[in-house]
């Protein structure tokens, strides 16, 4: 199969499409053939070496990659044999091997696709779906919500903005850049403004009249999220899931005491409760998706083209989900 990996860890250059042995399926397991594999942005952190969150950084050479869709072409032993041939999806967890023509899980990890989605965008309902449904957990949205959404043209952030709207809340969506600035209007934000204008918080209090902001639902960091919870009224939350604009190196987000909440981590899984919260996540997302209340964005690229994707990434010039497709 050819997949991408990676033999030093460095700049997205480091990633190059090779020839490989195909994986074999072992007990439990399934192999698929891959049409579509996500790229996350903790995927170019552990391409230069950055640990993150992960338990610890890849062994190399590694092929990348943690979100995977396709169809089941192989099945190890146990795997009944009703899966063979099944459109899945899977999160991988901290496991790599997903930038590939072929990949192998555990057949309890996968999830079938429902009808009304492609591949692509059950790729995005599996990582980036999932971890919308997390925060949302605690954003408590309705009619008398004002929420503040920063990087709201992204994977997660359109999310947002669609639920956000279908729970009737006033939805104020920040982009670096007009043309994404104007998708999130598309989208269905009230307000869609482009946070690489220094007046954007002017005409943010122009807009709303007075009325404060309820809940900023915040990715980004940095100057953008102390704008955004300047915007905050009394009561007001500032839930923190990200900071993506305060680069990779930077782990420590911006918070204000009494004001803002880490919802990522051991908060979202106690949340999401029962004995499997990270799949009781991933059931939400799908769910959403299959019933049409949220529609995900993704942004295509080819196989071939994995240090392309990293670089649109990690310069922040990506819309909605990347998704690499052999």
């Amino acid at each position: 199969m050819h997949a991408i990996r990676l033999h030093t860890f460095g700049p997205a250059e480091n990633l190059t499409l090779e020839e490989v042995d195909d994986p074999a399926p072992g007990p439990g397991q399934i192999r698929i053939a891959v049409a579509a594999a996500g790229v996350h942005l903790l995927d170019t952190a552990l391409r230069e070496g950055i640990q993150g969150p992960a338990p610890h950084p890849p062994t190399l050479p590694t092929i990348p990659g943690r979100e995977v869709a396709g169809v089941v072409e192989s099945l190890g032993e146990g795997v009944a044999a009703r899966w063979l041939g099944k459109r899945v999806v899977a999160h991988l967890g901290f496991a790599p091997g997903g930038y590939a023509e072929l990949a192998v899980t555990a057949v309890d990890r996968v999830h079938e696709i429902p009808a009304n989605l492609d591949f692509a965008e059950a790729v995005a309902m599996i990582g980036t779906g999932r971890t919308a449904m997390g925060i949302l957990q605690f954003a408590e949205l309705g009619p008398d919500s004002v929420a503040v959404i920063p990087a709201a043209a992204g994977g997660i952030g359109t999310l947002l903005v669609q639920y956000a709207r279908n729970a009737g809340a006033v939805v104020i969506g920040l982009a670096g850049g007009p043309d994404k600035a104007a998708r999130v209007r598309e989208n269905g934000a009230d307000l869609a403004v482009d946070y690489k204008d220094s007046s954007w918080p002017g005409k943010v209090r122009a807009f709303l009249g007075g009325r404060p902001a309820t809940v900023v639902l915040d990715g980004v960091g940095g100057d953008v999220a102390r704008e955004c919870v300047a915007l905050l009224g009394p009561g007001g939350r500032h839930l923190v899931f990200g900071w993506s604009g305060q680069g990779l190196h930077d782990s420590e987000p911006y918070v204000v005491d009494g004001v803002s909440e880490n919802v990522l981590g051991p908060a979202m899984m106690r949340k999401a409760g029962g004995p499997d919260p990270v799949r009781t996540l991933e059931l939400r997302a799908l769910a959403e998706a299959a019933e049409g209340r949220l529609t995900p964005a993704v942004q295509r690229f080819p196989l071939a083209e994995a240090a392309a994707a990293h670089r649109a990434l990690e310069t922040r010039a990506t819309t909605g989900k990347v998704v690499l497709e052999p």
